[in-house]
C-alpha cells in the first residue's frame, strides 16, 4: 500500500525547520512520506561568503536536515529575492508537486512580512490547483494526477502579518516532545547564525524557535509548544469537509475555537 505523501513548499533554507518540521515529523510518525523543498536557494542570507560557496553549504545544510526527517529533498528553482509568480516558476513548481504526488501542501502564509514567502504561498497553491490538467506542461514535464490535495499554511513568521497583526491559527499541532528535534534541524543551518543575527537582532535563532512554538501553545491553551495551520479553501481541491491533518494526527492536532479563527 502507497504511503500519504505531504510536501512541504516554503520560500529559503531553514524555513521549514522554523515553521513546519514539528507537523512533518508527527505525520512521519503516523507513516508518511516527506518531501521538502526550498525554493530559494539561499544566495543572499550572509555577509561572509561569495555567491557560490552560500549556494553550496547552504544546499548541503538543506539537505542534511532533510535526510535527517528522513525525506525526500528536492532541489532550489531561483535565488533569494527572485520568488515571482510567474509561468516559468509555477511549471517548475508543478513539476515538484506532480512528482511527489501529496496528499497534503504545507507552504507558507498568504500574507507575511516578506515577499518570498508570501509568492512561495501563491506559487504552491496554484501548482496544486493544477495538479490534474493535462494540457498544463510542467518544467521538466510530469504526469497529473487527479486525487485530492489538502493545502495548509503555517504561521507568518512571529505569528504577525506585514501589518503586525496577531493572525490566529484555525488548528495547533502539538509539538512539545519534538521541539529539541527541530532545534536540532535548524542547527544543521550553521551557516544561518551570523547572518541571523546581523540581519534580523537575532540573540539566538534556537531559541528563536522555541519562543515563537511556545506562543502559538500559548495561543492554543493546550500545548506547551505548538505549530499553528489554517487550511486553504478546498475548492478545486478536494471535498468541503476535507481535512486531512486534523484526521492524520488523533490527539495531537486540534481545531482552534471558532471565534479564534483567523480570516485571510
Amino acid at each position: 500500500m502507497t504511503k500519504p505523501a505531504v510536501l512541504a513548499i516554503a520560500a529559503h533554507p531553514d524555513d521549514i525547520e522554523m515553521l513546519m518540521a514539528g507537523t512533518l515529523l508527527r505525520l512521519a510518525e503516523r507513516g508518511w512520506d516527506l518531501h521538502y523543498c526550498n525554493l530559494a536557494n539561499g544566495c543572499n542570507g550572509t555577509t561572509q561568503y561569495d555567491r557560490e560557496a552560500i549556494i553550496r553549504m547552504r544546499a548541503e545544510e538543506g539537505r542534511a536536515a532533510a535526510e535527517q526527517m528522513g525525506a525526500t529533498f528536492h532541489p532550489s528553482i531561483c535565488d533569494d529575492l527572485g520568488i515571482f509568480y510567474d509561468d516559468a516558476s509555477l511549471r517548475k513548481v508543478a513539476a515538484i508537486v506532480r512528482r511527489a504526488k501529496p496528499r497534503i501542501v504545507l507552504t507558507h502564509a498568504p500574507v507575511d512580512y516578506m515577499e518570498d514567502h508570501m509568492n512561495a504561498c501563491r506559487l504552491a497553491l496554484t501548482a496544486a490547483f493544477a495538479r490534474g490538467m493535462p494540457n498544463f506542461v510542467t518544467d521538466p514535464p510530469e504526469p497529473p494526477f487527479a486525487s485530492p490535495v489538502a493545502v495548509y499554511h503555517a504561521q507568518p513568521y512571529t505569528h504577525r502579518d506585514g501589518l503586525g497583526r496577531v493572525v490566529h491559527p484555525g488548528l495547533y499541532v502539538d509539538v512539545s516532545d519534538v521541539v529539541e528535534r527541530k532545534v536540532e534541524l535548524l542547527a544543521l543551518h550553521k551557516s544561518q547564525k551570523d547572518w541571523l543575527d546581523e540581519s534580523q537582532g537575532l540573540d539566538s535563532y534556537l531559541q528563536t524557535l522555541r519562543d515563537l512554538d511556545a506562543e502559538c501553545g500559548r495561543m492554543s491553551t493546550l500545548f506547551q509548544y505548538a505549530e499553528g495551520w489554517r487550511r486553504h479553501n478546498p475548492m478545486g481541491y478536494g471535498p468541503a469537509d476535507d481535512d486531512p491533518l486534523l484526521e492524520a494526527l488523533p490527539e495531537r492536532a486540534f481545531p482552534a475555537p471558532k471565534q479564534e479563527r483567523a480570516e485571510f
